[in-house]
């Protein structure tokens, strides 16, 4: 039965390899549009702070569709997109939205992408104008409703915090 076991533990191994393999690669696009998003709303006042990439890779993490990919390969995407800012801001943002868009099609995905955009702006304990204008921007990419994320200019909610954040 030694055989059988080895084949069968190899079989299991090659199975379970090309099962992660698959969900790589079909939801790295979801990846790359959320660290781009994650990116722009924590470069939003113009400086990253350790909460938010912190924030941003907890999500990766913890996230079944996601967990799949090595932190190394997220923070250096996160960084890429942070390095497009400082270069040029609008050259960054165009590049980010680009990403960003390419998950228009699946509103799961963008209306997720967008409540993670929202915890990483309130990552500091302070969503301030700058980044939720950012996160509206991300909402008009995706062709989504800034309301129904609580988004508006002047929506009335306790500290800046969306309503849906605060449940």
């Amino acid at each position: 039965m030694g055989v059988f076991d080895d084949v069968k533990s190899w079989t299991k191994t090659q199975a379970t390899g090309l099962t992660e393999g698959v969900k790589k690669i079909k939801n790295k696009r979801f990846m790359d549009a959320t660290v781009a998003g994650c990116a722009m709303v924590a470069f939003a006042d113009g400086t990253v702070k350790p909460e938010e990439k912190a924030k941003m890779a907890g999500f990766i993490q913890r996230n079944d569709a996601l967990n799949v990919f090595d932190m190394s390969e997220v923070i250096a995407s996160f960084e890429k997109y942070v390095q497009g800012f400082e270069f040029d801001i609008q050259i960054g943002k165009a590049e980010a939205l680009k990403v960003i868009g390419k998950v228009k099609k699946n509103s799961e995905e963008a209306k997720l992408l967008l409540r993670v955009c929202c915890a990483v702006g309130m990552a500091d304990g302070d969503f301030n104008e700058q980044e939720r204008k950012t996160v509206r921007d991300i909402c008009q990419e995706l062709g989504l409703n800034p309301a129904e994320f609580d988004l508006q200019e002047k929506t009335g909610s306790k500290d800046g915090v969306p309503d849906w954040m605060q449940k």
